[in-house]
């Protein structure tokens, strides 16, 4: 069944009843997409490897929201995990409607070692494990939850990803004073290309599923300000239009904009929402 147009009937924002499966949910950002969907009446699962946190995370949503969310542990590199929480998720609620594929490591500038950050020694260990998450992790989730999706001829998929998989990193946000040029730390060459792959993956979702009603978007989020440095958020700003980093929250509507039927002809798309950095 393909997706209805909503043509005559106005912007509907509701997720009402739309059962939502946001992977790394118990992290700064899936918290936030969780509660985004149910603010706009729709059932967050949150689901991530640390199941006791995205446990609690889902109780206070639930607690503060009335609605039915709940987090689920799962491993997203791992298909039967993700098998297994399908089916607990349409055990429970007997549909799945939306997948956000949050999930990914954020490796830091400052890390095993002090080199561990420099391409020339950054270890293949770490590259696959980034890679496992961000990105394969998405593909398998997409692959089983979005199959399911297809089969009841409706669902979206939001994909999301980083200004750093869009533009490069300004290493020079990361200098530190007094450090040879051959030592300064740099943000790891895997999280842009995580990042950038999971648009490729968008586009491909996105004519994939298209004849059996299922969307896939991607939301290219900016840099949110989380406890760096006065000097960090400094730098940063400079280099932003808006002036300033993110707060955590201000993601939430192009969220909820692309779940939601008021986004019914929107598919393949890149919704950029980084305070205008990446226009200079």
């Amino acid at each position: 069944m393909k997706q209805t147009s909503t043509r005559g009937t106005g912007p509907d924002f509701s997720l009402s009843g739309r059962v939502a499966i946001i992977t790394g949910g118990a992290g700064l950002l899936g918290v936030k997409h969780a509660e985004a969907i149910a603010a706009a009446g729709g059932i967050p699962v949150l689901a991530d490897i640390r199941g006791p946190d995205a446990i609690a995370a889902a109780d206070r949503i639930a607690s503060a929201t009335g609605t039915a969310a709940i987090g689920l542990e799962c491993d997203i590199t791992n298909e039967k995990s993700v098998e297994q929480l399908l089916r607990s998720v349409l055990d429970r609620f007997g549909h799945v409607d939306i997948l956000v594929n949050n999930a990914a490591n954020n490796p830091k500038v400052e890390g095993m070692g002090r080199d561990f950050s420099r391409l020339e020694e950054f270890p293949l260990e770490q590259w696959n494990a980034d890679v496992a998450v961000g990105l394969t992790g998405s593909f398998v989730c997409a692959k089983i939850i979005g199959r399911a999706m297809a089969e009841s001829g409706r669902g979206v998929i939001v994909n999301i990803s980083s200004e750093y998989g869009l533009i490069a990193p300004d290493q020079r946000l990361y200098l530190k004073d007094g450090e040879r040029r051959d030592r300064q730390p740099k943000k790891p060459v895997s999280y842009t290309v995580v990042k950038s792959g999971l648009h490729g993956l968008t586009l491909y979702l996105s004519t994939y599923w298209a004849s059996s009603g299922v969307r896939a978007n991607t939301i290219t989020l900016g840099g949110v300000e989380n406890g760096q440095t006065s000097e960090f958020l400094t730098r940063a700003a400079a280099k932003i239009p808006l002036g300033r980093m993110a707060l955590s929250h201000e993601f939430q509507g192009a969220l909820v904009y692309l779940c939601s039927d008021a986004a019914s002809f929107v598919t393949g798309t890149n919704l950029v929402v980084d305070g205008g950095k990446s226009a200079w």
